[in-house]
């Protein structure tokens, strides 16, 4: 089934909101946190992951490009949370790579990061599975991976 990855409308921001990683927000803030901390940073493009007309989970990517003095130059990838019953499906690896797409097309994008919590051994493997690699860096525990884009 095709994903996609459509911005959250007025229509659609309580489903998003309702939405459950099934991790009691040990791993991925809950999409209501998310939405509202995108508000307040422009650079913060967020897009809900859908499978055909099936929502199955959010992202928020940190987009350099929309800010005229961004304070970091990297893309980044601040959230990605697949409800807990679409787990296995495939959707998170189809959502990235979407992601990917859209973050070639803008403009000077060389690399995406990610960073995931210590002890996350489930969601460091899916990241390596699709081209992450660990740069080194820690930050407030969390260790940074990065994926080519050229």
């Amino acid at each position: 089934m095709p994903i996609e990855l459509r911005a959250v409308t007025r229509e659609t921001v309580a489903a998003v909101c309702k939405l459950n990683a099934g991790d009691g927000g040990k791993q991925v803030a809950p999409n209501a946190v998310s939405i509202a901390q995108a508000y307040f940073a422009p650079e913060a493009w967020f897009r809900a992951i859908h499978a055909g007309d099936e929502l199955v989970g959010f992202l928020m990517l940190y987009d350099p490009t929309l800010v005229e003095a961004p304070e970091e130059r990297e893309f980044f990838l601040w959230r990605l949370m697949i409800d807990h019953r679409h787990h296995g499906k495939g959707y998170g690896r189809a959502a990235v790579e979407r992601l990917v797409d859209h973050v070639r097309s803008r403009p000077g994008a060389e690399r995406l990061l990610v960073s995931h919590v210590q002890g996350a051994e489930r969601l460091a493997r899916f990241y390596q599975s699709i081209g992450f690699r660990y740069t080194g860096r820690e930050d407030d525990g969390e260790l940074e991976m990065s994926r080519d884009l050229r």
